[in-house]
């Protein structure tokens, strides 16, 4: 508290407020980013899927999707992973195996590598394997 001195020799208290209207503005900016940014962050590895006539919406908060990139690179859920260390990934997260499992890959990944990581997959228990594609959309 600070005490301030008059020229009639009388000690006054000096009003000793915390201004809100910044802290406000702060606040609000913070949340415009956070509510900006958040979707972005949901969306998960880029993948350009291939296209199909027939396609299911899939969930990818409450699913187990594997996901293969452009550049051969795996990913769980938006993890990175081995390929080596898939299985043991697996068995940590405790999923259950008569659930299905989604497997998202990059049209432009070689076969090779799709085959590779649905053969692990199967080798780990899991048989209710289901590729996911983007709808078709027919060229004018």
């Amino acid at each position: 508290m600070a005490f301030n001195t008059t020229m009639s020799s009388k000690t006054t208290t000096s009003l000793s407020e915390i201004n809100v209207t910044p802290l406000v503005d702060v606040v609000l900016v913070l949340l415009i980013i956070f509510m900006v940014t958040a979707p972005i962050l949901q969306t998960g590895i880029d993948v350009n899927l291939p296209e199909t006539r027939t396609v299911a919406e899939v969930d990818p908060t409450s699913r187990a999707i594997i996901s293969i990139s452009n550049d051969d690179l795996l990913y769980f859920r938006s993890d990175p992973v081995n390929y080596n260390e898939l299985p043991q990934l697996l068995e940590r997260e405790a999923l259950d195996k008569s659930k299905p499992i989604y497997l998202r890959a990059d049209r432009d990944v070689k076969w090779k590598t799709v085959v590779s990581v649905f053969d692990q997959l199967r080798v780990s228990g899991y048989h209710n394997i289901q590729v996911v594609t983007r709808p078709w959309k027919e060229k004018r």
